[in-house]
């Protein structure tokens, strides 16, 4: 099976981290592609720079599933255009969060997301809360930037460790879910370092694929991920109108 992994920013560096995750879980048969976002923000923290970096993922998805893709994950933490990815697409298509939250609930009752900024708490807190894990997952900010993690002079590293270790003592947590793609490269290390399970929503979104590929499902056809209808689209967005998307 080929599984589309798209990084939704436009910074290459962080599409490798991601890919490397992918690559590390994948079965022997899974071809991994992973691609980096043509258009949008080099980062996506808050609302604003997500809604700018979905026209974007939804062309590499068009393009992805055209090619013959049996599976789509939109690499970032905020579940970036899910619902409309999904609309678009028949192949199944992940939210790495979705698959983080899944993935840990089958492994403890009481977990702790760390996330970047604090800007980005609210919106996941709104996605646990639609996951139906309020009850059990708290939402946690180190304060720092998300390109600051591919930065070794900077200290986004130890502000996360010291964020987990907050989230254990004061949270009770008995799991971690690391609440940025760009976290991916750090998931041995930061289990070793807390003995706790570590979960990144990479690792755990590629999994899932492979599940409902090897399950022969699709995305339902029904009610809220129907095929969009097609309409004329105006302007900038004229590219974007679902007969334009079918013919990439």
């Amino acid at each position: 099976m080929r599984i589309l992994v798209i990084n939704p920013n436009t910074t290459r560096s962080m599409t490798a981290t991601i890919a490397d995750a992918a690559h590390r879980v994948a079965n022997p048969g899974t071809e991994i592609v992973a691609v980096t976002s043509s258009m949008g923000p080099v980062s996506i923290e808050g609302y604003y720079d997500e809604a700018f970096a979905v026209p974007g993922l939804l062309v590499e998805i068009a393009r992805a599933e055209k090619a013959g893709a049996s599976a789509a994950i939109i690499a970032c933490f905020d579940d970036t255009g899910l619902d409309a990815a999904r609309a678009l697409a028949h192949m199944p298509v992940i939210g790495i969060c979705e698959a983080a939250l899944a993935a840990t609930s089958f492994i403890a009752q009481r977990f702790s997301i760390v996330t970047t900024m604090e800007r980005s708490r609210l919106p996941l807190e709104h996605l646990v809360h639609r996951y139906g894990m309020s009850g059990r997952a708290k939402v946690r900010a180190a304060d720092i930037p998300v390109l600051s993690l591919e930065d070794p002079q900077s200290n986004a590293r130890d502000r996360l460790r010291n964020e987990i270790a907050v989230a254990l003592r004061e949270d009770k947590a008995e799991a971690i879910v690391l609440g940025c793609a760009g976290m991916a490269d750090l998931t041995a290390e930061l289990r070793r370092e807390f003995g706790v399970p570590v979960i990144d929503g990479v690792a755990a979104a590629v999994k899932q694929a492979e599940a409902l590929v090897a399950l022969g499902l699709s995305t339902a056809k029904r009610g809220a991920y129907a095929s969009p209808i097609n309409k004329t689209y105006t302007g900038a967005l004229e590219a974007f109108a679902p007969a334009a998307m079918v013919r990439l």
